[in-house]
């Protein structure tokens, strides 16, 4: 199913689901996303525009400016995920 041009197998995920699954894109191992990783995993998920929707959710959810995302914004990316890609994640 598309939803807002990211294709889900599942309709939605625990939080735990979703750092799991974010972590099989930490292609270098260091514990964070970079916006590479994270345009693959949207690709992976089937999405549109990722290079445009990764640079946009690496902004939003990266508080420090480091240019990746570590385990401390997680939940800045849910809460992207949530509102700009129509993807369902569930605290539990």
């Amino acid at each position: 199913m598309a939803i807002r041009g990211v294709a889900s197998s599942r309709e939605d995920m625990t939080l735990e689901e979703f750092k799991e699954w974010l972590k099989q894109f930490d292609a270098d191992g260091d514990g964070r996303i970079s916006r590479n990783e994270l345009r693959e995993a949207l690709r992976r998920r089937g999405g549109w525009f990722t290079t445009w929707r990764s640079g946009r959710a690496l902004r939003q959810a990266d508080k420090n400016n480091s240019g990746f995302l570590d385990d401390s914004e997680i939940e800045n990316l849910v809460a992207f995920a949530q509102t700009d890609l129509g993807m369902k994640v569930s605290t539990w």
